[in-house]
């Protein structure tokens, strides 16, 4: 097994995995349909174990000692309350569901599981636990981590994961290239761009999905931000999106958790904000898959010749 430093040394960095590209000057990127905006849905469906079993760079309650009742008891809530309100929700409005799942969930919530399944879902790997971080581990020990997330997946649903993230967003320098290295074909570690983009891999081929950290329910409520502010960001972000997307096609993705929007007081205003989205023409409601297939294909379609060079030596793509 080589050295944690070696492993270290011959990592590289993000700024060496993806192309710098000017939104301005790039091809435009169109969605099915004439679409100005690509919308995709990720409940965190997530477990945190009551007594972790491994802290390592985080302790992943803020409240000491163990246990937590109270970060556990909130999360739980989700899982058993929640999740049920925010299924009926986007069975309401007939969207398309991303679900950023602790695989551990796929094996312990059978109600859940099956749930998801009958609704066609599409899981998006967040690890096994979101209490089991990638922080400080080594590659073969989050190799063994990504296969395990792996396992569990195609003997539920007998295919492969598409996508990845990191539980608690902890990737490490080798991270993309385990990814690509497990066979799938997303990454959401990554907040970085409104469009999908290329990223740099020792073998195989891997795609960041934009994924947010801003129109995202578990951060706006550690600001402090109740539930008709966090609405009102969708509808700003969206705003935004959906004018510029008349020239080149956008990426709005609405991350939410079962503990915080599957609460009473709030999920009529995650309601109202979904369907401000809707109600506009021009929305495609997609899954990440679809997504990046769909960016895959726009990729193929550029001619090499119409990347745009600005900045400090460093390619430009489309």
């Amino acid at each position: 097994m080589m050295p944690a430093s070696e492993q270290a040394r011959n990592a590289i960095g993000l700024e060496q995995r993806i192309d710098y590209s000017a939104a301005p000057d790039r091809v435009p990127l169109r969605w099915p349909g004439g679409a100005r905006v690509a919308l995709w849905v990720a409940p965190n469906i997530e477990h945190y174990e009551y007594l972790p079993q491994q802290i390592r760079v985080r302790d992943p309650w803020p409240r000491m000692p163990h246990p937590d009742i109270l970060g556990y008891g909130l999360r739980d809530y989700g899982n058993r309350v929640g999740v049920w309100r925010l299924m009926e929700l986007f069975d309401r409005y007939r969207l398309p569901v991303t679900v950023s799942l602790s695989m551990a969930v796929l094996q312990m919530y059978p109600d859940i599981a099956e749930a998801m399944l009958a609704r066609h879902w599409e899981f998006m790997s967040h690890g096994l636990y979101n209490t089991r971080y990638h922080w400080g581990l080594g590659e073969d020990e989050e190799r063994a981590a990504i296969e395990q997330c792996q396992q569990i997946h195609r003997a539920f649903a007998g295919r492969g994961l598409p996508g990845w993230f990191s539980p608690a967003a902890s990737n490490t320098l080798h991270t993309p290239d385990l990814v690509a290295e497990a066979g799938i074909a997303y990454l959401c570690d990554l907040y970085h761009d409104d469009q999908p983009t290329p990223i740099r891999v020792r073998g195989g081929e891997l795609f960041s999905l934009p994924y947010s950290m801003e129109i995202n329910d578990s951060i706006a409520w550690r600001r402090g931000q109740e539930a008709a502010a966090f609405a009102q960001k969708i509808r700003d972000e969206f705003d935004v999106l959906y004018a510029e997307g008349a020239t080149h096609g956008k990426v709005m993705n609405i991350a939410v958790h079962p503990f915080i929007m599957g609460q009473p007081h709030r999920i009529d205003h995650l309601a109202r904000a979904l369907e401000y989205v809707l109600s506009h023409g021009g929305v495609w409601c997609a899954t990440g898959s679809e997504i990046v297939d769909h960016y895959r294909a726009h990729l193929q379609a550029v001619p090499a010749a119409t990347a745009v060079s600005r900045g400090p030596g460093v390619h430009q793509g489309p």
